[in-house]
C-alpha cells in the first residue's frame, strides 16, 4: 500500500519562495560584475537585459490586464500616467543607477546598500509628509547604517577614491526606488502588484531600450556571445523570476514575513561574489554585514512600536 506524502503547507512555500527570490535577486550584482570584465558598457548591458525581459513583463502585464477586464476596471488616463512615471522612477532610473554604480563597487556593499531600502522610505515619509518616526526605529537605522560604514570605509581604503562615487550611484538608486515604492502604495491598491509590475517594468524595458538607441550606435550591441548569455541569466533568474516568487511568497506569508525571510540575500552576494568574482571575505565585510541585517530586522519587527 503507497501512502501519498502530505501536502506542503502554504507558510513552508512562501518561506521557500521568498528565500529562493531573495537568492535570486542577490545575484544580480554579481551577474552585472562578471559582464563588466568583457568590456560591455551599463547602458548596453542593462538593454540586453531588458530586451530579453520585455517579452515575459508584456505577458505578465497581459495577463493582469485581462483579469482586470474582466472585473470591469479598465486602465484610465491617470493610471496610465502614473505607470510611466514609476516606471521610469523605480525600474529604469533605479536600475541605471545601480548598473553605473556597480562599475566601482563591490557587488557585496551594492547589495548592502540596497538593502537599507525601507529607512529611506521612512525617511522620504518623514520629510515629505512628516510621519513620525520611533526610537526604536533610529537605532535599528543607526546599527544598519554603520555596516554599511564600516564595509564602505574598508573598501575604500582598499579599492581607492571610486568607491565613493559608486557608492554614491547606488544611494542614488536606492533611493529613487523608495521614492517608487513611497508613491506606488495607492495604487498598488486600485491596480494591484502584477498589473504594475507587469506595465511598469514594460516602460522601464521600453525607456533602456531607447536609451541604448540614443546614447550607442546599433554596432555596440555587437557583443561576445558570453555577455549575451550572462544578459539572459541576468533578465531571467534575477529579474523575472525573483519577482514572480517574491509575489507568490507574498501571498502565502504576507509581506513583513517575506521581508525577514529576504534578509538571507545579503549573505547570499557576499557568497556568490567570493565563488564568482573572488571578492574578500574578512571581519570588517562580516561584521558590517551583520550590523546591517541586525537594524533591518530590528527595523521591520519592532519598528512600529
Amino acid at each position: 500500500m503507497t501512502t501519498t506524502p502530505a501536502p506542503r503547507s502554504p507558510v513552508s512555500t512562501g518561506i521557500v519562495l521568498a528565500i529562493a527570490g531573495a537568492i535570486a535577486f542577490s545575484g544580480k550584482g554579481v551577474i552585472i560584475k562578471l559582464a563588466y570584465r568583457y568590456g560591455v558598457d551599463a547602458a548596453t548591458f542593462i538593454m540586453l537585459r531588458m530586451l530579453f525581459a520585455l517579452p515575459f513583463f508584456l505577458l505578465m502585464g497581459w495577463w493582469a490586464e485581462r483579469r482586470a477586464s474582466a472585473r470591469a476596471q479598465p486602465l484610465n488616463q491617470r493610471d496610465v500616467l502614473s505607470i510611466v512615471g514609476l516606471g521610469f522612477l523605480g525600474y529604469y532610473l533605479s536600475s541605471y543607477l545601480d548598473f553605473l554604480g556597480l562599475q566601482y563597487v563591490t557587488a557585496g556593499l551594492e547589495r548592502l546598500i540596497l538593502y537599507l531600502n525601507p529607512t529611506f522610505v521612512m525617511l522620504l515619509g518623514w520629510a515629505l509628509y512628516r510621519k513620525p518616526i520611533t526610537a526604536m526605529r533610529v537605532a535599528a537605522m543607526a546599527l544598519s547604517y554603520s555596516g554599511v560604514l564600516l564595509v564602505f570605509w574598508h573598501e575604500l581604503n582598499f579599492a581607492g577614491s571610486d568607491v565613493a562615487l559608486g557608492t554614491l550611484l547606488v544611494v542614488l538608486s536606492a533611493l529613487t526606488y523608495a521614492f517608487y515604492l513611497l508613491y506606488s502604495g495607492e495604487i498598488v491598491k486600485r491596480l494591484g502588484s502584477l498589473r504594475l509590475v507587469g506595465w511598469a517594468s514594460t516602460v522601464a524595458c521600453l525607456f533602456c531600450i531607447g536609451q541604448f538607441l540614443v546614447l550607442r550606435p546599433l554596432s555596440a550591441a555587437e557583443v561576445p556571445s558570453e555577455v549575451l548569455w550572462l544578459a539572459l541569466l541576468c533578465a531571467l533568474a534575477c529579474t523575472v523570476a525573483p519577482v514572480l516568487m517574491v509575489m507568490m511568497a507574498i501571498e502565502r506569508i504576507g509581506s513583513s514575513l517575506a521581508a525577514q525571510t529576504g534578509m538571507v540575500g545579503p549573505m547570499s552576494t557576499l557568497a556568490l561574489g567570493a565563488i564568482f568574482l573572488g571578492e574578500s571575505l574578512n571581519l570588517w565585510i562580516g561584521v558590517g554585514t551583520l550590523l546591517v541585517l541586525g537594524g533591518v530586522y530590528l527595523f521591520s519587527k519592532y519598528g512600529a512600536n
